[in-house]
């Protein structure tokens, strides 16, 4: 009877990002737990951005990829067999946005939305619960690890100073763009619940796993230290230059006046989520099966992802390995709530067919 309970239980959580909701849920009592002890404010992350917040701005996304997946199979279907749009449309949408795949969408994306906020508030808490930073430490690692130099100096040497900074800051900018982009595409293009409750699950393991170890090891990474600032003076000024003014500005705030702020802090090193993540994104598209030249962009992708974060020093190599465990770990523990395995061997569900590219260009016209 209790294997049966518990049987039960999985299977609930299993379904619709349970444990997706779990791990937020728990991250937002933390996060009520520590504000109140701590007399810190919860926020709104990213708060307002050309005028729109942020808990809009994610649902704007997910409506739009929505419209990209209906829209251009109304316009080739009308032209094709006629009927009028109206008619296309309403065949479109009982075709491929019945209930259970709206439920399953708007399951994913608030799950998602909510490991997401409580993420970036517990980070902008860690100053105030543990107030002391690992950089010396973590600078020393990086040193034992690359005989005595510092990585990022090393890059500066190997790539130069000057094509190198655009390229490895608009890798940092398309990342910002890619999170949210992914999510969309999972929950609306990738027609496989399977693999993409996995992929959406792990993301939030690794912001969740990634919190925890903000608090466990806080830092703040080579290009906000005193002692390795300098280090990038001679980088030309971009896109990235403005976001480490910016995110120093407000850190200082917010430490002033948390408050008075209405901002948060998010300058946090060890791990590196932007590698975590790529990590776990790498790993769902080879495991789900994704075309090939998917699989090979998110590689590549991964790799320029680790060497703008050294070179443009938002992260120490101890990072970047940290981080590449988060994100393997959690894919493997995504797999295991989900029931993507084999024993303990992460596995897409058999039933499922392999993962391709939801026709948005090509099955647009069907």
């Amino acid at each position: 009877m209790m294997q049966q309970h518990l049987d039960g239980v999985r299977a609930a959580l299993r379904h619709n990002f349970g444990y997706a909701w779990a791990v937020g849920i728990v991250m937002a009592v933390v996060t009520a737990v520590f504000a109140a002890v701590a007399e810190l404010p919860i926020l709104d992350p990213d708060a307002v951005v050309a005028g729109v917040p942020a808990y809009v701005r994610m649902p704007a996304i997910i409506l739009a990829a929505i419209a990209v997946d209906i829209v251009p199979r109304v316009v080739w279907r009308a032209r094709r067999d006629g009927g009028g749009f109206a008619a296309r449309w309403r065949e479109v949408v009982h075709e491929r946005w019945p209930r259970q795949q709206w439920v399953f969408a708007v399951g994913g994306v608030a799950a998602w939305y909510l490991t997401y906020a409580t993420f970036r508030n517990l980070k902008s808490m860690v100053p105030f619960v543990n107030g002391k930073t690992w950089d010396v430490e973590l600078r020393h690692l990086d040193q034992v690890l690359w005989f005595g130099h510092d990585p990022a100096v090393v890059m500066h040497d190997l790539f130069g100073t000057s094509w190198a900074a655009y390229l490895f800051a608009g890798v940092y900018f398309v990342w910002i763009v890619l999170v949210p982009a992914s999510i969309a595409f999972a929950l609306v293009f990738a027609r496989n619940h399977a693999v993409s409750s996995w992929y959406v699950t792990a993301v939030a393991f690794d912001w969740a796993l990634g919190a925890a170890l903000y608090f466990a090891v806080p830092s703040l990474g080579p290009v906000f230290t005193e002692a390795q600032r300098g280090q990038f003076a001679d980088l030309p000024y971009t896109y990235n230059t403005s976001l480490v003014d910016t995110l120093w500005s407000d850190r200082t705030a917010v430490l002033n006046d948390v408050f008075g702020a209405h901002t948060l802090q998010t300058i946090a090193a060890f791990p590196s989520l932007h590698v975590g993540i790529m990590v776990t994104i790498c790993l769902v598209v080879q495991y789900g099966g994704f075309a090939r030249w998917m699989r090979v962009t998110a590689w590549v992708f991964l790799g320029l992802t680790i060497l703008a974060t050294i070179y443009l020093g938002w992260h120490y190599f101890v990072d970047v390995i940290a981080g590449a465990g988060v994100g393997s770990l959690t894919v493997w523990l995504a797999a295991l709530a989900t029931g993507n395995r084999v024993g303990l061997r992460p596995v897409l569900r058999s039933s499922q067919e392999p993962v391709t590219v939801a026709d948005a260009s090509s099955s647009s016209a069907r």
